[in-house]
This record gives C-alpha cells, structure tokens and sequence, in this order.
C-alpha cells in the first residue's frame, strides 16, 4: 500500500520545548522508528511535515543581519525544507539500518494568483511586535498586520494548492521504491506567470492540504496524519468530549472541528477522500500502525461506517502495489 505521511510540528519540536537542532533531532528520531514500522509492514512511504517554528526563526535571523536585505517567505521555506528534510532523511536511514533507500526533495507548490486568501491575509508569521513598531513595518515592506495578544504580527495568505509541479520527479522515485521527504512545511509557493513560467510569492500553505494533493496526485491508498492528540474527538476540550474513531464524508458536514487545529486536517481528508475513494486515518505519532490497522484514531471513508470492518479493507503487510 502507498501511503503518504504528514507528519504534524510534534514530530519536530513538542510544547515548551527550546528550538535547537538536539530537540529536533531526538523529536525526528522517535517519529522515524514509528514510521520505519510502518515501513517494515511493507507500505510504500511518501513523508510531508510541518516547518512552522523553523520559518519563524529564520525570519528573525534574515531580519536581524540585513533587514532592508531580509529574504522573501518562499526562499525561507525552501531553506527549511532542506534543513529539517536532512534529519529526516538521516534518522530515518538509520532507523532502517540503510534498508531502504530515501531521498529529500525540495518541493514547488502551484497556487492560483487569484485565490481570495490574497485579498484577506490570515496566517500570522514571524515575531511579535508593539503597534508602533508593526505599523512602521506595514509602511516599510508592505505587509499586513494583525493583532495577536497584546501585540502584533505579520499576517500572510494561506491559499490553496492547485498542483505540485514536482510530482513526476516524486513519482518517479516512488516507483523506484525510493522513500521520499518533500512538500515540507506546505512546499514552497509559487504562481504561474503568463508565460507559463514559476515565481515564488509570499505566501504560507497549508501543509496537511498539500499532503492531501500529493497523495491524490499520486493515487496513494491512504493519507496519514500523524500530530500529539490520538484521535479526532467530537465536543473537544468539554467534560463530554469523545474519540470519533470512524466516520464518512458525509458525516463531517454536521460535525464542527477547530479552524486552528483540527479542522484543516478534517479538510484535506475528506478532500482526499472524496476525490480517490481511498482512506484517510489521523492519530497520535507512536499508534501509525494502529491507526492503519483500524485499532487506534481515526479512520475517514467515503462510504456509511456502519459498513465498515474494525479492520480496513486493505492490507497491512505484504501488498507493495
């Protein structure tokens, strides 16, 4: 079975954790043994994650050199594509003990020019400023600002993905049984210009949506969202909060999920879903396996669940189609 992997910002840095490259590495390493498991159940491997801390931190180091010379949103993903890629890569090799082959690929991500999110920036960047200081940037760079506790921040667009450029290449690599690790952090965002060529923009893209059209693109039989909560609950942070453990596309109409967490997972999901017929299943980190095997989160269909076995109707060892 194909399976793409998003893997959630618990993967690299937990809460309260410092930013440093030991924190992320032991953070990497535990989800490579959790992802080298499911690998050793024989599934094919795509891997997608977060890059959220990371971007934020380069921008305050781009700003803190040169800041008339600060270096635009996408140039930034790109580095930390590379960057967290790069422990992936290596603590997953040797998770497998160089069993398999893995490769990090830096990863366009197509958007349309004219997506509303242009119009309405929401996606808050970088540091926090006091209101003199981020109206003084607004009037300097252009940006947006909004407000964010007792201060502000930069707001950019968070449009949607259309296509990822790079798919062939991805393809080509899955079918050369090549572990890949790209569109990390939402890949990075570029508009098509008139002369059919790529630009990079400002611009933040969502990267479970992203993990959700690769695994489209690629006919992936399942989508597999990995984040610090293990399952998808209904009523969540109440006394009657409960684990929604299966659950149809058509159910998550009369459902409602955080915009700020839960719910663009929710999203791309039943986008996958809807548009494949495949399996979606989101869960904690160290149940991957469980989670694909029916037994631990939550499982996301496009038929009646009602219908649907405790185990799903794939196969979790063997199948390498």
């Amino acid at each position: 079975m194909l399976i793409v992997i998003a893997l959630g910002g618990n993967a690299l840095l937990r809460r309260g954790e410092p930013l440093t490259a030991e924190s992320q590495r032991a953070n990497v390493k535990r989800a490579a043994a959790a992802m080298a498991e499911v690998i050793g159940a024989g599934h094919r491997v795509v891997v997608c994650h977060g890059n959220g801390p990371q971007v934020g931190l380069l921008a305050l180091q781009s700003e803190a050199y040169k800041p008339e010379e600060a270096y635009p949103l996408d140039v930034l993903g790109a580095q930390t594509e590379g960057m967290i890629g790069y422990i992936i890569e290596q603590e997953l090799e040797n998770a497998l003990a160089g069993r398999k082959r893995v490769a990090t690929l830096l990863t366009q991500v197509e958007v349309d020019a004219d997506d509303p999110a242009f119009r309405k920036p929401t996606k808050p960047i970088g540091p926090v400023y006091s209101g003199t200081k981020a109206e003084k940037l607004a009037r300097q760079r252009g940006w947006n600002i909004a407000a964010d506790g007792t201060g502000h921040r930069r707001v950019v667009a968070s449009p949607l993905p259309k296509h990822i450029p790079d798919v062939s290449v991805i393809r080509i690599l899955v079918e050369q049984d090549v572990i890949v690790i790209c569109g990390g952090g939402g890949g990075i965002p570029v508009i098509r210009r008139s002369d059919g060529s790529l630009i990079g923009i400002e611009a933040v893209i969502d990267k479970d949506r992203v993990a959700a059209l690769l695994a489209e693109e690629l006919g992936a039989d399942m989508l597999l969202m990995l984040t610090d909560v293990d399952a998808v609950y209904r009523n969540w942070g109440s006394s009657s909060k409960e684990p929604i453990r299966t659950m149809s596309i058509d159910q998550i109409r009369s459902e409602e999920f955080p915009a700020g967490s839960m719910g663009p997972k929710i999203e791309a999901a039943r986008d996958f879903v809807a548009a494949t017929g495949g399996t979606a299943g989101i869960g904690a980190l160290g149940d991957a396996i469980g989670i694909i095997e029916g037994r631990y989160g939550t499982l996301i269909f496009s038929g009646d669940p009602t219908d649907i076995p405790p185990v799903p109707k794939f196969k979790t060892t063997g199948d390498k189609r």
